[in-house]
């Protein structure tokens, strides 16, 4: 048998007083003198010796009173059949997984719901500990201290469910921190309830506990259910025009082990019904769903992707913003500039794209970096930091189209496009020009996509352009157009995430007519189409930092994300034309921020709209059972797992297995019970 508080045990001590009253009887008595005094010698030696048992049956109910009050203070127990036992003079910390994944339900009751009353049940056991701690996936500040069990059961019954997921490792560093900061005798306690979420759990197996301490894990008996959620959304190509048919695809996703048939998604836009779509999706798997939309106006527009889909209803709902005909920026870099200023003819009378024009000596490097595509013609040679620069717009997504001058310096080039992918490039015009017929274009080229009508798709001989090639290569990517005799024209080259665009001819008239010819304007509308950077249409919020385009950004600058009326100043700063975000948690926000729309503010302005989901792992309904984890933790033996929690005889068998059992109340009946026969003794016996 043990002690809760052994001090109380200092009030055996009190016994001494009703010992010293008996022995020390100090009640004066009164001589009486009778004549004959044998007849009551015979009476009161009767009575004297049933006054001394009275007397001792006194004391003794009086003793066994003190010492059954004395005990009941010091809260006696017995010890706990495991050797994993809670020491109640520690910190108790508790974990309570609120996250999204916790609103699913088992016989019509929450996740949530059913460890919130274990929990509770468990704090009953605690009811005169005052060192607890509850800690949830929002890691908030009233979480830092240490409460007494009835504060914490007034706090569970506002915790809702959280928008961030922790990772068991996460959660246990934190709880080791907090109870560091309180210095408190005796071995601290760990509770972990939670539904144990594979997607979320990170990696059990490499975590180590102090073994000082002890560990429950109280999970969740969850099962895997049908749950679908839209896994990513994306364009069937990077440019959106309005007023034309535009492709979305969307991913959607099964974790349950049910297959979910005739699953209808609702694409809206601006808060308008736009398309619908339906898909069967297999259990554990995936489905695309396709989806046809216009686009009436420039500018940001709102999508969301909806369904229904129960009991899991979290990830009902996908936000993604799409951005309709956005400006294409191109930067005319000329060296030897054709006659027919063909490249400032395409491109200048079109509102869709904004067009600097340049000679090669005169342009400012910090134009390439706010460009979508710079268009190389006639430059005889790459010198200064050109080659770096147009590099660097490779590397961060934008595109480059290189016409060659008459005579191009190989050499030169030859360093710079043998790092984006071309080899073997050589001269070849030696005299006059002599122009060669194009090859018929391959149709089925993604490239070509629109740019043919379906009739023209149709005829075998179509009235093809000529051109005399000055320069040639070994091998560039992907052939667009070629020559009649073989040779290479057109080569489209992707490098990381842009593209090269490589032409084999000057555009001057005695190198060819493709300038002249009605194919001329689609192709270079397709290579600065492609060019635009591919529109991210959505982010997550871990995805931290997002990165975003902002135009002439200032290094001083300070942006700020709205959502309605809640504004937030995200961590930030600024790489060139690139703005990167790091969205902050819920734990720096005091709660958590909801999936949606945000409004990126420069000076009160709105730059951009941009849209935040929540990561999908949450919507990944595998868990861990307890033979897994006890398999994961094995070799831990401070860790102890429990099979059930939505067992109402929990806090009962948790109590006998590790906190022993309580012994105080039957030692309080028992004072009162010998009070009880103190009183009956003194009254009733005679």
């Amino acid at each position: 048998m043990g002690f809760l508080f052994p001090s109380f045990l200092w009030g055996l001590l009190a016994v001494s007083v009703p010992i010293a009253i008996h022995i020390f009887n100090f009640r004066r008595t009164k001589k009486v003198y009778f004549t004959n005094v044998a007849f009551l010698k015979a009476v009161d030696t009767k009575t004297r010796s049933v006054r001394q048992v009275k007397h001792w049956l006194v004391l003794a109910a009086r003793v066994l009173a003190i010492i059954c009050l004395a005990l009941a203070f010091a809260q006696p127990f017995l010890p706990a059949k495991n050797n994993v036992a809670v020491d109640r003079k520690g910190i108790t910390s508790l974990y309570l997984d609120n996250s999204l994944s916790m609103e699913s339900e088992l016989n019509n009751k929450r996740y949530l719901d059913i460890a919130t009353a274990r929990l509770s049940e468990l704090l009953g056991l605690f009811r005169n500990a005052t060192s607890l701690q509850l800690v949830t996936n929002d890691f908030s500040a009233q979480e830092q201290g240490l409460y007494a069990s009835e504060k914490l059961r007034d706090r569970l019954t506002t915790i809702g469910l959280s928008n961030t997921p922790r990772t068991f490792e996460q959660v246990y560093k934190r709880q080791e921190n907090l109870m560091a900061r309180h210095q408190h005798p005796g071995k601290n306690q760990l509770f972990w309830f939670s539904d144990f979420q594979k997607s979320t759990s990170g990696n059990l197996s490499g975590l180590k506990t102090d073994t000082t301490n002890q560990l429950f894990l109280v999970p969740v008996q969850a099962a895997a259910e049908k749950n679908v959620f839209v896994d990513s959304a994306w364009l069937n190509t990077p440019f959106i025009r309005e007023l034309q048919n535009n492709i979305l695809f969307v991913k959607v996703s099964n974790s349950g082990s049910e297959a979910a048939r005739n699953v209808v998604l609702k694409l809206n836009l601006d808060n308008t019904q736009a398309s619908t779509a339906s898909v069967n999706v297999p259990a554990n798997g995936s489905a695309t769903a396709k989806f046809n939309f216009n686009l009436k106006g420039k500018g940001y527009k709102k999508g969301q992707i909806t369904f229904d889909d129960f009991p899991v209803t979290f990830d009902n709902n996908y936000y993604f913003v799409l951005n309709a005909s956005p400006l294409i920026r191109v930067l005319h870099i000329y060296g030897q500039k054709s006659t027919g200023n063909y490249i400032e003819n395409v491109y200048a009378n079109d509102s869709l794209f904004s067009l600097q024009s340049y000679s090669a000596n005169n342009v400012d490097p910090g134009l390439i970096k706010n460009t979508d595509l710079v268009v190389l013609e006639g430059v005889t040679a790459l010198s200064g930091s050109l080659p770096q620069d147009l590099k660097e717009l490779i590397r961060n997504g934008g595109s480059i189209t290189v016409v060659p001058p008459a005579a191009p310096n190989t050499e030169s080039y030859n360093g710079f496009l043998a790092r984006l992918g071309v080899n073997g490039l050589a001269a070849t015009q030696n005299g006059d020009p002599a122009p060669v017929a194009f090859a018929a274009p391959d149709r089925n080229n993604p490239f070509f996509s629109d740019v043919f009508e379906e009739s023209v798709r149709q005829e075998l001989n179509l009235n093809l352009p000529s051109a005399s090639p000055v320069w040639s290569w070994a091998n560039a990517g992907q052939m667009v157009l070629a020559l009649r005799n073989g040779q290479s024209y057109l080569n489209q080259v992707t490098s990381g995430t842009g593209k090269l665009y490589l032409f084999a001819a000057p555009l001057n008239p005695e190198y060819g007519n493709i300038a002249q010819h009605a194919i001329f304007v689609p192709i270079m509308y397709k290579i600065a189409a492609s060019s635009v950077r591919a529109q991210r249409t959505s982010f997550k919020f871990d995805e931290n930092p997002i990165s975003l385009n902002v135009e002439k950004a200032q290094p001083n600058t300070v942006y700020k994300l709205r959502r309605n009326k809640t504004e937030v100043i995200p961590v930030q700063r600024i790489a060139g034309n690139q703005l990167l975000l790091e969205i902050p948690q819920g734990d720096q926000l005091g709660e958590g921020l909801d999936a949606g729309y945000f409004e990126l503010l420069k000076d009160n302005k709105v730059e951009q709209i941009i849209a935040l989901n929540h990561n999908n792992a949450e919507s990944k309904l595998q868990y861990y059972s307890p033979d897994e984890l006890r398999t994961i933790f094995a070799g831990q033996k401070n860790i102890q797992i429990f099979d059930r929690i939505d067992d109402d005889a929990f806090s009962t068998a948790f109590q006998q297995q590790n906190m022993g059992t309580n012994l105080w109340k039957y030692f309080l009946y028992a004072a009162l019970f010998f009070l009880l026969v103190e009183i009956a003794l003194i009254r009733f016996l005679k």
